[in-house]
């Protein structure tokens, strides 16, 4: 099913160039699952996926330029135009999640350190574009 019963107020939609590759990175690098993805007619490229990662949902699909308004993936326009962020509970995890993407292929960007924020943060780019950073407070805190 493309659509559950519970979608979040807000999802992140990203194109790729490698559609089947990419959805095998996340599930690698991030630990993601895939409930649904659909090749488009080609049978070739994803015409839509929807991933679930980190407690939320990233919905993905291959480049389509033959579709009106320039489908393209940041490999193809020069780079990504947004960041991906993801909010992790410990400083530990970032630099966890920042390891195990790098494993899987990603480059670090930015490697992982305190900030006068007061949070851990740290970012890579995955191979298909895409700019994630990952941010985890240096102190619990109390709800």
């Amino acid at each position: 099913m493309a659509f559950g019963p519970n979608p979040p107020p807000i999802q992140a939609h990203i194109c790729v160039k490698g559609g089947t590759d990419a959805i095998a990175f996340y599930k690698k690098a991030f630990g993601a699952e895939c409930p649904f993805h659909a090749l488009a007619e080609d049978g070739k490229r994803v015409m839509h996926a929807n991933i679930e990662v980190f407690g939320g949902e990233v919905m993905l699909h291959d480049e389509f330029p033959e579709f009106g308004g320039g489908v393209l993936s940041p490999s193809s326009r020069g780079g990504a135009s947004v960041t991906i962020s993801i909010n992790l509970p410990k400083p530990s995890d970032v630099n966890a999640a920042i390891a195990r993407a790098e494993a899987a292929g990603a480059n670090v960007v930015l490697r992982a350190e305190d900030t006068f924020w007061g949070a851990r943060y740290g970012q890579i780019q995955d191979p298909f574009g895409h700019i994630w950073a990952f941010n985890a407070p240096l102190q619990e805190t109390n709800p």
